[in-house]
């Protein structure tokens, strides 16, 4: 680990493939927007020798500033991986968005990675959806480690960030969020500020100076030693908390000197099990530097404190009918099985997939079985369909570099799979398997969108399929009932880049409409009408007459229709053609064009004629009997309520349900959800929540969730009911 008393750079270099799961590390870095993840990448890269000092490609390739290699605004909306090579391991390094509009790229990064290392800002801090993250990884026991960022800010601090961190981190143990270094400060400048130059390790107590833009390690002076003994004293008791042996702490208590190489090995052992947590510091290469202060460090942490894929238990797996299948887990000659866990367009080489391999061995040009399955709902069909694939690479930057296979355990990117989508499986076509997929947020802003032109609208729906492939948290809508195109989206952020995507990527221009929401008609009491559709013109006529009465029914009772005529006053062949008539009239509506429902209408009486009589013509009559009906009625206009529930941090319960309470909702419950956080039930309309996961992230700064179900129709207020009557009239 980066603590080692004999520790050094070593050779490094960008990823090819792995040989050995063993050989193999993923780790994820998760951080609030702002926090320094993709600047952490990017020292990293240096020290690892991907980079060298001017950024140039190091076979000579792109002559391009880092920066540049793939651009910051798209990395920092979608999950990117970036593998370098470090001391014999391949380290795929995977960056998330920090953006909360974008957890789905993280949910992916954290289904792909086996470890994650959390990006705090040191003048930052840690905000509440970071903290969530962190809840989730406690949730499946992923190991963690903490790294802090931004100490060249003059606001930086890092032992009280470190006291942060375990507040945040440590809820049960914050004995288990520890530093294993303290930040060495150089000469204190003009402004009154030391910056940090390098490291002390608090095991090894030696000094790990950057300031000459390399590592360079030596002893600690005597002043220094008595500065970081209380530092050390904590961690090693840390270590030794969580140690395997129990014979340790008797030891230490007894006043024995622990061996080195021993409270490494434990440590190592307890950051791989997910139980203890180091805390480390990293800071960008300045101008012209070799490597970042704390960048070797942290590579010596990953591949010697964050477990192999070896370690991982692998997801469910099952035939794609359902029947569990017993897969060993992350074995490269075991059966194959791979997941789509992103992915992207390329405008050269098409659809690329990032793929994590959990069994078997994947090779370029040979054919797999794509299975997806369970996304229905959100315009992906469920298929199973054999496709051969094209080139597997790695990727760096813009560029994608060769691979010739990727074992179990690795990442790689996949060309030309046309058909699978993220959160598919790849096995073999010989022996087809389906994973359990990963939890998906449900989005639940809605982006009403139509075609700006006539050949905008002939691209549309291709490109909102291809939208929608490429990200699962997106759902795509075609409502029945107000013929609108939705694009359901995690937020606005979100919602703007599928609208950029749509323009860039596939040459289709939107429009941005108001979103409507589905409302009903039901008659409020009892009314009676008679349809009357009598006319002759020279030839043959057309002749109907019918009566009916309309009453109102229970919710969810729909549309009875009852024949009640007596003497065969209208004919048993036309008794059809008038439910007909009055049904599709009740789908067209009768007051402000929205659909009828929960109400029997009964047909008491009519007339007919021997000649004119026909379907259309009683058709025609049902429809306009069950308007006149409704012209002596009280017609009530209904809105869809939901029934919400919002996950809240206590401290911003009433908030909450004021908010609510401002929306027309119903606080019907909260009961404690643990972890300092309650859970409030509401039943809402939902045209009043059209916009409520923006405004409820704005509300609890980012730290609440909310879902919501549809619960039932209701009738709304009558001056919103008139309201949206004239509207419908044409009234201004």
């Amino acid at each position: 680990m980066g603590d080692k008393a004999n520790a050094h750079p070593g050779a490094a270099g960008r990823a090819t493939a792995a040989d050995h799961p063993a050989s193999v590390r993923n780790v994820v870095l998760v951080g609030h927007s702002g926090s320094g993840k993709t600047t952490l990448v990017e020292a990293l890269a240096l020290t690892a020798g991907a980079v060298n000092r001017a950024g140039r490609v190091e076979d000579g390739g792109t002559v391009s500033d880092y920066d540049e290699i793939e651009h910051r605004q798209q990395r920092s909306v979608q999950l990117s991986l970036v593998p370098v090579d470090w001391d014999g391991y391949k380290i795929n390094i995977l960056d998330t968005p920090g953006y909360a509009d974008f957890v789905g790229e993280l949910r992916a990064g954290l289904r792909a990675a086996d470890a994650a290392l959390f990006v705090v800002s040191a003048s930052d801090g840690v905000d509440g959806s970071t903290r969530m993250v962190w809840e989730e990884c406690a949730a499946v026991g992923m190991p963690r480690a903490i790294v802090i960022t931004h100490l060249e800010s003059a606001r930086a601090d890092f032992d009280e960030m470190t006291r942060t961190c375990a507040e945040a981190f440590g809820a049960d143990d914050p004995d288990a969020v520890l530093p294993l270094y303290l930040p060495l400060h150089g000469p204190q400048g003009t402004d009154g500020h030391a910056p940090v130059t390098g490291l002390i390790g608090l095991l090894s107590q030696r000094l790990f100076d950057y300031s000459s833009g390399e590592r360079k390690e030596s002893e600690p002076g005597p002043e220094q030693l008595p500065l970081i003994e209380e530092a050390r004293n904590r961690l090693i008791e840390g270590i030794i908390a969580e140690s395997e042996d129990e014979t340790l702490m008797d030891r230490y208590l007894g006043g024995e000197e622990l061996d080195f190489k021993t409270l490494v090995q434990d440590l190592e052992r307890a950051v791989a099990r997910g139980i203890f947590f180091p805390v480390l510091a990293a800071a960008p290469a300045a101008e012209g530097a070799k490597q970042g202060l704390g960048t070797v460090e942290l590579l010596e942490l990953i591949t010697g404190g964050f477990p192999t894929p070896l370690e991982r238990e692998a997801p469910t797996v099952t035939t794609p009918d359902g029947k569990a299948r017993q897969v060993k887990a992350c074995d490269p000659d075991g059966p194959l099985v791979a997941e789509v866990v992103k992915t992207a367009s390329d405008p050269y080489v098409g659809r690329v997939s990032m793929v994590r391999v959990f069994s078997g061995t994947l090779r370029p040009d040979e054919t797999v079985h794509v299975s997806g399955h369970g996304l229905a709902d959100r315009g992906h069909e469920d298929h199973d369909v054999d496709e051969r694939i094209g080139a597997l690479s790695a990727p760096f930057g813009k560029q994608q570099r060769a691979l010739t296979h990727a074992i179990a355990g690795d990442l790689a990117c996949v060309a030309k799979l046309n058909r699978a989508e993220t959160g598919d499986t790849l096995s073999s076509k010989d022996d087809p398997l389906l994973m359990e997929p990963w939890e998906m947020p449900d989005p639940l802003l809605p982006l009403a969108i139509q075609a700006h032109s006539k050949a905008d609208e002939d691209k549309l729906s291709q490109g909102l399929g291809r939208l929608v492939a490429e990200d699962p948290t997106m759902r795509l809508e075609q409502n029945q009932d107000t013929h609108q195109v939705v694009l359901w989206c995690l937020g606005e952020a979100h919602a703007d880049v599928a609208l950029e995507r749509l323009r860039s990527r596939y040459g289709v221009q939107v429009d941005v409409v108001p979103h409507k929401v589905s409302l009903r008609e039901t008659f409020a009491d009892r009314s009676a009408g008679r349809g009357r559709h009598v006319k002759q013109s020279g030839g043959h006529g057309q002749y109907a007459i019918c009566a009916i009465e309309v009453e109102p029914l229970p919710g969810g009772s729909g549309i009875e229709f009852v024949d009640k005529v007596v003497g065969g006053a209208v004919p048993r062949q036309f008794i059809p053609s008038v439910e007909k008539g009055v049904r599709a009239q009740a789908a067209r509506g009768v007051a402000a064009g929205y659909a009828l429902i929960d109400i029997r209408i009964t047909l008491l009486d009519g007339k007919a004629h021997s000649v004119d009589s026909s379907d259309a013509a009683f058709q025609t009559a049902g429809a306009l009997a069950l308007r006149e009906a409704a012209v002596d009625a009280r017609i009530h206009l209904l809105e869809p309520v939901a029934e919400v529930t919002v996950l809240v941090g206590d401290e911003y319960v009433g908030a909450v349900m004021s908010d609510l309470s401002g929306r027309r909702g119903r606080v019907v419950g909260t009961e404690q959800a643990g972890g300092n956080r309650t859970l409030v039930r509401a039943e809402v309309p939902e045209i009043e929540i059209g916009r409520y996961g923006v405004d409820l992230r704005s509300l609890s700064h980012g730290t609440a969730r909310f879902n919501r179900t549809y619960a039932r129709h209701e009738p709304m207020p009558a001056q919103l009911a008139e309201k949206i009557r004239e509207q419908a009239q044409g009234n201004p």
